[in-house]
């Protein structure tokens, strides 16, 4: 079984919660508060490129 180091959840208005997460394997997790146990996974770098580009407003349009 893997162990996931979740960290505090990031949350917006309301009640938009979610939390990221890395493993020893070098894995990524993203997961909405409270089901952690269905995370959307990848690789850490895959993570690191996903937060990069939404800070840099790749995904504006999507808002």
């Amino acid at each position: 079984m893997r162990t996931i180091h979740w960290e505090k959840p990031f949350c917006g208005e309301g009640a938009n919660c979610f939390r990221i997460g890395t493993d020893a394997d070098g894995n990524g997790y993203i997961a909405v508060a409270g089901a952690e146990d269905t995370p959307l996974v990848d690789t850490r770098d895959a993570l690191v490129t996903l937060i990069r580009d939404i800070k840099a407003g790749k995904a504006d349009h999507l808002l």
